[in-house]
């Protein structure tokens, strides 16, 4: 199976110490967002977690436990993106970022790492020729660190307009002309290009669209295939292998203004107080009510089935 770490929050960035003392520890608590007393646990032993899935910012933290993470196969999404902090106010500076991300590249190795470059808005000083400049930039930084970069266009949720009312999706038009420019790109700087949840439209302009997090993204850096359980996935046009999520809503302290995670920042300030880097649940602890049921975890991995990727 696959622990995820990173849809609802960024771990590696603020929780990187409670996250070791839960692979100490062998399991983690987590609670249902929507069913707060309804709380599974899960085993992290190496036995049945194929793959930790990390997404992060800022991948700096856990540097430090990378030997002792070597008993897990991993894979990493690492995002960078042009923006400032009138957008992302508490992310690093990207040129420590990028070079984190070598780092890590060089630890895990390029099969277990992927650039993530989302989301793409229009506004506060971004159209599409200023993203082309950008992402070529960065691409040129990172080219063979990494095989894989996944792009994704701004969702306009309500928070998101809410928090950021200035910025918007690109165009239909404008996303075919960003997808054909980051192909090139993207080719001249050995990396595939991926949509995240995208409509498939873009493929015609060279862009992968099965998916960011696939099942051959994972087996190539597992280098084992996997026999997942088919089960249906949450987000229209996505074919990732999300596997089970050990974060929480609200309490990623980047605070990026297009962030789906977050509430408002007030919710995540209270959250991030209940922290406790020794509890068995990311915030918080035991409460009355609570109902624990152990999760029925098992390896995906095919046995025998060992393969290497050109």
């Amino acid at each position: 199976m696959i622990i995820n770490t990173g849809c609802r929050t960024d771990i590696p960035a603020f929780y990187s110490k409670w996250f070791m003392n839960r692979i100490r520890e062998g399991y983690v608590l987590v609670r249902n967002p929507y069913y707060l007393n309804q709380v599974t646990k899960y085993n992290l032993s190496p036995d049945v977690v194929d793959c930790l899935a990390f997404c992060t910012k800022n991948p700096e933290p856990m540097l430090e436990y990378l030997n002792e993470l070597d008993k897990y196969k991993q894979y990493w999404f690492v995002t960078i993106t042009p923006y400032g902090k009138d957008i992302e106010p508490n992310v690093p500076n990207k040129k420590r970022v990028i070079e984190s991300f070598k780092k890590l590249s060089e630890h895990i190795g390029v099969d277990s790492i992927g650039w993530r470059y989302d989301p793409i808005f229009i506004g506060d000083g971004f159209d599409v020729n200023k993203h082309i400049e950008s992402f070529e930039k960065m691409a040129k930084e990172l080219k063979n660190y990494t095989y894989n970069c996944t792009i994704s266009f701004l969702d306009l949720y309500e928070k998101v307009k809410r928090n950021a009312p200035d910025i918007k999706p690109p165009t239909k038009e404008e996303q075919i002309e960003i997808a054909k420019a980051f192909y090139k790109i993207g080719k001249e700087n050995n990396m595939t290009i991926h949509s995240c949840c995208e409509k498939t439209y873009l493929s015609e302009y060279g862009l992968k669209c099965n998916g960011c997090m696939s099942q051959e993204i994972i087996e190539q850096a597992v280098k084992e295939k996997l026999n997942p359980p088919k089960r249906k996935n949450i987000r229209q046009d996505c074919n990732c292998l999300m596997g089970n999520d050990i974060g929480a809503y609200n309490t990623c302290g980047h605070l990026c203004k297009y962030c789906y995670a977050n509430a408002n920042k007030g919710l995540v300030i209270e959250n991030m107080k209940k922290h406790n880097k020794n509890s068995p649940f990311l915030i918080g602890f035991n409460e009355e009510g609570d109902k624990i049921t152990e999760a029925k975890q098992k390896s995906w991995i095919i046995e025998n089935s060992q393969i290497s990727f050109i």
